[in-house]
Formats: structure tokens, sequence, C-alpha cells
């Protein structure tokens, strides 16, 4: 015959490692739910600056190598200078249906019209450390923007850009419908086969060869 004293023991001590194993799991599920560097599809962090590619790459079809230049010469196609968003807002600092509406209310009320700076456009002149004119301004030091990084790639990968804009790829193949998005967000997951599938259908152009699937294609 069995101890009850015995057998209570031991069913207090399964009732006690199940409780753990179940805190540690509610403890562990937020760390458990994440995933990692270069699978994570739909992140999309918030931006010092609201950046919109619905407007840029979309309204206005601004080509995306016009401000990610260097993914043509180089392997990361990087986040452009503020130096090329002045290329077009030491002009447009507002938007267009904004200023219309201030030389109509300028015009009734027979005065020069105000220059019009959106939040967004001043948070580029801060940065540079430019005034409304954009004259350096003496009470600002100029300091980088400290953007989120979206796609993040484990460093035991190697990615190229330049072999994938040489052989024609569109940026949507790999960044999704960028030209719809409002804020910028991890499209694909990135995860190894889904560049694998990628390279077994895709031939690069001018070529009838398949890309390369070699392991030390990407990862040396």
């Amino acid at each position: 015959m069995k101890d009850p004293a015995s057998f209570s023991s031991r069913a207090l001590t399964v009732a006690l490692a199940a409780a753990l194993v179940l805190s540690l799991a509610l403890v562990a599920r937020p760390v458990l739910d994440l995933r990692g560097s270069g699978n994570d599809q739909g992140h999309s962090p918030e931006q010092p600056i609201a950046y919109s590619h619905r407007l840029h790459a979309g309204e206005l079809a601004i080509p995306c190598l016009y401000c990610h230049f260097a993914a043509e010469k180089s392997r990361s196609a990087g986040i452009p200078p503020l130096s090329v968003c002045m290329n077009c807002h030491a002009r447009v600092t507002a938007p267009f249906i904004d200023v219309r509406a201030e030389d109509a209310a300028a015009l009734k009320e027979k005065r020069k019209p105000r220059v019009l700076m959106s939040e967004e456009i001043r948070k580029i002149y801060d940065a540079l450390g430019l005034t409304s004119d954009g004259t350096p301004s003496p009470d600002r030091t100029p300091s980088p923007v400290r953007w989120n990084r979206v796609h993040n790639l484990p460093d035991f990968v190697y990615f190229d850009h330049r072999p994938h804009v040489a052989a024609g790829l569109i940026c949507q193949t790999c960044h999704g419908p960028v030209e719809t998005m409002e804020k910028m967000s991890q499209h694909s997951d990135l995860s190894m086969g889904w560049c694998v599938n990628c390279h077994r259908r895709t031939k690069p152009a001018g070529t009838v060869r398949r890309a390369s699937t070699d392991c030390a294609t990407c990862h040396y």
C-alpha cells in the first residue's frame, strides 16, 4: 500500500513544477514572440521625421535612386544625407495647398505672402542648424537625425545592393510597394528561404543562368 504522505508529496512536487513551467512561459512569452533580426516582417518603427514614401515615391514619382543613390555603387543603399532633401526643400517648405491658401489670403488682405514651413520640414532645417530662410542659425548646432532602422539583417549575412540593382531588379521586389507606404515598414520576411527561392527563379538581366545559390554568395 502506497504511503499517503509520499503520494501527497509527489503530487505537490508535480503541481509546483507545473506552476513553475506555466509562470516561466508567461514571463518569457513577450520575448519568445519577438522574431530574430532579419525576420521582422511588418516592422514599422516611428521615425524622428515623418517621411512619406507614398508622397515622394508615389504621388510625386521621385525615383528611388534619386535619394538612395548609394544602392548603385555600394553594398548599402543607406539613408540619404539631408543635403539631398534640401535639393527640393530649400524652396518647397510647405504643402502646395497651404501655399496656395496663403497666397489667396495675402492677395485679399493686400499684403506679401508669408513664408510657410511645415512642422516636419522645420525638423530638417533644425537638424542642419538653419533658420527659416536657409541661413546658418547662431542659436542652433547642426546635429544628425537619428533614424530608426527598418531592415536589419544578421551580421552573418552579406547582402550587396549593387548586383541586384545591376541585374535590373526593382526595389519593390524586396521592399514591397513603398510608393504606397505612408510610413515605411518591412514588407518581406527576408529569411534565407525567401532569398533562396528568389535566387532560384530569378534570371539576371542579359543571361540565362539563375542567380547563385552557393552558400558562400551570402555567407563569408
